[in-house]
């Protein structure tokens, strides 16, 4: 499997397509789809991610609705005008797909970048500690991704300390999240959130102490990506 992506934003997806491929945009007379990719939690549950593949991926993998995808990108936003306001979106960037998934992890991601916007820390009436973090991510051609990250226990505990502007790394995955919007009284919208489920973090003032290519490496060949239970169980052992 080709590892050499750029080095800060490294996602590894397995799954099955379960919409059809609808046209996004186009690079240079190569065209790209969206589509949507059902990926299994160990738990038995399952997060619906957005995918943006290349035409000529699509075409060569003879990717289609319940085709099973196994592939390695980047997890990429952009802003989309919607009903007149921009909106951040968020997609995983297929840059190769695999003929066949070796690995024991179907949803891993590995980010390093910068904090944007001051953590915000907060628990749930079952005491559960959370925090949300925003992290800018460098791309290549002066762009970033700006990527939603949520992250638990001691995770979260130590993410509120964090300051704008910080460069930090994580390793999670990648989890779809439904929530109702109030558009007025009697009208309310479900949405989907995206956003990555931390499982570690690191602050880069021990940079040389994570090794990025070797945090992906353990990811795709662990059982990191651990169930709902059993991440509620460490919570609580926090």
């Amino acid at each position: 499997m080709n590892l050499t992506l750029e080095r800060n934003n490294k996602v590894f997806i397995s799954g099955e397509i379960v919409s059809e491929a609808e046209f996004s945009h186009e690079v240079y007379g190569e065209g790209f789809y969206e589509m949507n990719v059902l990926v299994k939690r160990l738990s038995g549950q399952g997060d619906i991610l957005p995918v943006t593949v290349s035409e000529r991926l699509i075409s060569s993998k003879e990717l289609k609705v319940g085709s099973n995808i196994n592939a390695v990108g980047q997890f990429r936003s952009y802003n989309k005008l919607v009903n007149g306001k921009s909106k951040l979106m968020l997609t995983v960037f297929i840059r190769e797909i695999l003929d066949e998934a070796p690995l024991k992890n179907p949803n891993c991601i590995v980010l390093s970048g910068y904090i944007c916007k001051q953590p915000i820390y907060r628990t749930t009436p079952f005491n559960r500690e959370i925090a949300d973090i925003l992290i800018a991510v460098n791309r290549s051609y002066n762009k970033s991704d700006y990527i939603p990250c949520i992250a638990w226990g001691r995770n979260a505990r130590f993410a509120k300390n964090l300051a704008v502007g910080e460069k930090i790394a994580i390793v999670g995955r990648i989890q779809s999240r439904e929530y109702q919007k109030k558009l007025a009284e009697d009208d309310i919208k479900t949405l989907t959130a995206y956003e990555v489920s931390i499982s570690k973090l690191s602050a880069y003032e021990n940079a040389e102490n994570f090794n990025v290519d070797e945090e992906f490496e353990l990811m795709l060949n662990s059982n990191a990506n651990l169930s709902d239970k059993q991440l509620l169980q460490n919570q609580i052992s926090e």
